[in-house]
């Protein structure tokens, strides 16, 4: 439990402070892999551990102490993994990061470094960003390529059963700007994640009702060191997504990143009410939100599910993109050449996507009410560690 799992370390900020100031990163390494060590105490009533507790890391800093970065940062980090696969086995990059989209993903060289690890055999999971209360089109980039494993966030209640599960409305929605890619991909836990705290953080300073001390997992009233911290975003959905794929890797080491991609995507629960609301209790403006695949994407992540099955993925396990024909409200999914969907043996794309959200396989229902996301004149070039903090100023996600 003593022994560090974190096998190479490599800062990308300027200053080169080698330590996770900002407090984003530790937190999303903690819901991937935590060993639960820091809530491992006599009298504890809950071990927090991470989805893959085994797996190893590389930390790769890329966001300063305000929770910003570049381009060119984020690019070296990707470069650096990929450089360093085979010494240290690197399978999965997990992105939870993003900024507007300014070009088409063709163009956009968070998108090209994204396809390069993707072509040198490493999955790549991405935040689809929290902006979804804007509208659709909301989705950063690198989230809008279509070779990552874009995530967005739901809301557990804090409730054992997943049947009361809601999308957060923060999430962003697609498809993406320009290209029209279906995105996300698929949706998992992100709201109000316990994680570790990085002492000294920005963001424990920054909301110190969230900080978490073990009171909550012994049931003890001594408050004691605080060593956990609640966020809420899509940064918290994005690294449970891959923790999963660690634990794929884990139980078949041969899987493709197409391959793994496609199995969650089709193993996800299609299971969805027609609409929720969410008030904001600070502005009281209620959200609603639809479940169309440009919400939910292909459904919610179901680890079991996915660790179970044992299809494989013959093509391509691009996101497709999609056609709008206004006068139908009807947006014609378009798969390209060499992609999986549609393909036959189990790949339809009313498997993956569920029937309930296309009509005759391919078109999608769409209403005339679109409201297309402020994103697309957006004019900042930073790079943001994508958590929100919707709702209060406590920093706590949605209720």
């Amino acid at each position: 439990w003593g022994q560090s799992r974190v096998v190479y370390r490599k800062s990308f900020v300027s200053g080169g402070v080698q330590y996770d100031d900002y407090g984003h990163g530790t937190h999303v390494a903690g819901i991937l892999a935590g060993n639960g060590s820091s809530s491992s105490m006599p009298g504890s009533l809950h071990i927090l551990k991470g989805i893959a507790p085994n797996a190893n890391l590389l930390d790769l800093r890329v966001l300063d102490k305000n929770g910003a970065s570049t381009d060119s940062a984020v690019i070296a980090a990707i470069q650096q993994a990929i450089q360093l696969k085979s010494q240290y086995n690197v399978r999965v990059i997990n992105l939870s990061l993003g900024r507007p989209l300014y070009e088409s993903c063709s163009l956009d060289p968070l998108c090209q470094a994204v396809e390069a690890a993707w072509r040198n055999g490493i999955v790549v999971v991405t935040a689809a960003g929290n902006l979804g209360r804007n509208g659709y089109a909301t989705v950063l980039s690198p989230g809008n390529s279509p070779h990552a494993i874009t995530v967005g966030a739901m809301k557990t209640l804090e409730t054992y059963p997943r049947t009361d599960d809601l999308i957060a409305s923060y999430s962003s929605k697609g498809p993406t700007y320009l290209d029209l890619t279906v995105k996300p991909d698929l949706v998992a836990p992100g709201n109000l994640m316990v994680s570790l705290l990085a002492p000294g953080s920005t963001l424990a300073a920054q909301y110190p009702a969230n900080i978490v001390y073990p009171s909550y997992y012994t049931g003890s009233t001594n408050s004691g060191t605080a060593k956990y911290l609640r966020l809420s975003g899509t940064s918290m959905a994005t690294p449970v997504v891959s923790g999963t794929v660690a634990l794929m890797l884990q139980k078949n080491p041969s899987l493709s990143p197409d391959t793994i991609k496609a199995r969650l995507m089709k193993t996800a629960t299609k299971n969805f009410p027609a609409y929720s609301t969410a008030t904001d209790p600070t502005t009281g403006q209620t959200y609603t939100s639809t479940y169309d695949l440009f919400t939910v994407g292909a459904g919610y992540l179901d680890i079991y599910a996915a660790l179970s099955n044992t299809d494989v993925a013959n093509g391509s396990a691009a996101s497709p993109s999609v056609l709008y024909n206004p006068l139908t409200q009807w947006a014609s999914l378009v798969t390209g050449t060499n992609v999986v969907w549609g393909s036959g043996s189990g790949w339809g794309t009313n498997v993956v996507w569920g029937s309930t959200v296309l009509v005759n396989g391919t078109n999608v229902v769409w209403g005339s009410n679109v409201v297309w996301g402020s994103n697309v004149v957006w004019g900042s070039n930073v790079v943001w560690g994508s958590n929100v903090v919707w709702g209060s100023t406590s920093g706590y996600g949605e209720n």
